[in-house]
């Protein structure tokens, strides 16, 4: 066949599989509304995992390599659950790195709802204000979000999806204001904690705001010179600003990781990871914390991280938060569980999720 033959065999190739992907967002829409009307989640990792696990199959089949048609249909079911109605809280303004997440997470078509503060995005999901939340849990460079880990003793809800973001700050200021105008700094705490080598040599005034994307949208309602902020590309994108210098973090390797809530559990995926609270018993002797973790190294579960927190009923007292592989409603897993119950004044299990893609995969 000629080269234009070709190149007109795969134009219609191209119309076909356009067809077939309206095709299938029709269905996913129809399949929305039905979890809708019946209460279900939109989540089903383990219904997401067996369409890859067959799509591999069906190209190995074809003589095609499964990793390249997998990482296609990654796509093609991201796309297909943003048509599904999705609304997500998230904290901050339109622009904020946690709405970035929610888009990463669940499709570019997701609705996604600003909130004020973590406490508001706890409330919407408890309230069914809206199916989901996102909030961050820990920085690599800043370490956890404690306020976040204290809500979750506050509000009934679940986590069932984990992300993670790399983070890429920029310094922004209005049209016009050059980096040596600059005498004032606006931005999370956080940013500017994650920025405190490009800020110290600029010399500047920090000053701290409630959100990222906050500082870039009060930029404009500033009349005052020598004035930028910290936050996301995107952020300068829709309120108009311009980045004066971008990438400024400290660390390249820049990440938050974010939890999903929602008031609803999710089934076992066969790749998953769970979060949970306990409390030690307060009269425990010296070991006590190391006989009760224990019970998962007895069973081989491998825990991925351990950090205690002030239990703010009485001082030195404290509550561990904890994530391990595995799903919760496995028997396995359901054994340890019970074995640290022994140990404990109180165990909550926070959630059994799909565990996110290293970033290192993903790079």
């Amino acid at each position: 066949m000629s080269m234009d033959e070709l190149r007109r065999n795969i134009d219609a190739t191209d119309r076909e599989i356009v067809r077939l992907l309206s095709d299938r967002l029709k269905y996913a829409r129809a399949i929305g509304e039905e979890k809708e009307r019946s209460g279900l989640p939109v989540l089903d990792a383990a219904r997401e995992q067996r369409v890859l696990e067959k799509v591999r199959a069906m190209a190995s089949e074809m003589g095609v390599e499964g990793r390249d048609v997998e990482r296609i249909y990654e796509r093609v079911i991201e796309t297909s659950k943003s048509v599904q109605h999705t609304t997500v809280a998230f904290q901050g303004e339109p622009g904020a790195f946690s709405e970035q997440a929610a888009l990463d997470f669940f499709g570019r078509s997701v609705s996604s709802r600003p909130c004020e503060s973590f406490d508001d995005v706890f409330r919407a999901v408890v309230e069914e204000q809206t199916r989901f939340g996102i909030v961050p849990v820990e920085n690599s460079s800043e370490g956890s979000i404690s306020r976040v880990y204290d809500l979750f003793l506050e509000h009934d809800v679940r986590v069932c999806g984990e992300t993670a973001l790399r983070i890429v700050h920029c310094l922004i200021a209005a049209p016009g204001v050059t980096l040596g105008d600059i005498r004032q700094v606006y931005s999370h705490p956080q940013a500017l904690g994650q920025c405190r080598t490009f800020l110290s040599h600029l010399g500047c005034e920090l000053i701290p705001a409630y959100d990222t994307a906050g500082s870039v949208k009060m930029l404009g309602e500033l009349d005052a010179g020598g004035v930028a902020s910290v936050g996301s590309a995107r952020a300068a994108e829709i309120y108009g600003m311009n980045i004066v210098a971008p990438g400024i973090e400290d660390n390249p390797n820049n990440y938050t990781r974010f939890f999903i809530l929602s008031k609803r559990d999710v089934a076992p995926s066969g790749a998953d990871k769970t979060s949970i609270v306990f409390s030690l018993k307060h009269d425990s002797g010296p070991g006590t914390l190391y006989e009760a973790l224990r019970a998962f190294a007895k069973r081989g579960v491998n825990l991925t991280k351990i950090e205690s927190r002030p239990t703010r009923q009485k001082p030195w007292e404290y509550n561990f938060y904890l994530d391990f592989e595995g799903h919760s409603q496995e028997p396995h897993f359901a054994e340890a569980l019970e074995s640290l119950m022994k140990h404990c004044l109180f165990i909550r299990v926070l959630g059994s999720y799909p565990k996110a893609k290293s970033v290192w995969q993903r790079a």
